[in-house]
């Protein structure tokens, strides 16, 4: 019970109840992103991102590196808005955002390597760790498989201000031996 609530909560402080298009323009059922929500530039440092249906803001997780080339300890992965629905302004998460929706629990396994959770959904196991081309990566499991984590969707049909109804999440990925593309859908 208390996972649903933080869960839509997550949803309905992000962006629900300020999405100009009610959740519904824009969005595919196609086994792929909706083809109308814009893709952020790529960085070297860019991790993943997060996007749903209320608009085209997008939510970005980049790699944190402290002066010793590894993650920093204390913020190992930076979160911050791309504001597409307004002028696509960088924008930090607020304090409600940070610490009740799309921050992330850190913790160090050792070497560089961190244990990442989202704050109100601890189910989705993710792991910041060097891959085999060198370069830090998220990994996570997407179809029971562990992949490279790319972006994640959220699609809102209706509900309310407080209860949307979250049809699915949609995480893609990459498969780390063959580099195909790699996508899994459920229902939290």
């Amino acid at each position: 019970m208390r996972t649903t609530f933080l869960l839509l909560f997550f949803f309905v402080l992000t962006g629900y109840a300020s999405g100009a298009d009610g959740g519904k323009k824009g969005v595919s059922d196609s086994a792929t992103m909706p083809v109308t929500y814009p893709t952020p530039p790529m960085s070297a440092s860019r991790l993943f991102y997060v996007q749903r249906t209320p608009n085209a803001n997008t939510i970005i997780y980049d790699l944190n590196i402290a002066n010793n080339g590894k993650p920093d300890e204390d913020e190992p992965v930076k979160v911050y808005w791309i504001k597409y629905a307004e002028r696509s302004q960088k924008e930090d998460l607020n304090f409600i955002q940070r610490r009740f929706a799309y921050g992330l629990n850190t913790t160090p396994l050792g070497n560089g390597n961190y244990d990442l959770r989202f704050v109100c959904y601890k189910k989705f196991k993710m792991t910041l760790m060097k891959a085999p081309d060198g370069k830090y990566r998220i990994f996570a499991v997407i179809s029971q498989k562990p992949a490279i984590l790319n972006r994640i969707f959220v699609k809102i049909d209706g509900g309310s201000f407080w209860i949307p109804n979250v049809s699915y999440v949609q995480v893609n990925g990459t498969d780390p031996d063959t580099g195909k593309e790699m996508v899994e859908r459920f229902k939290p």
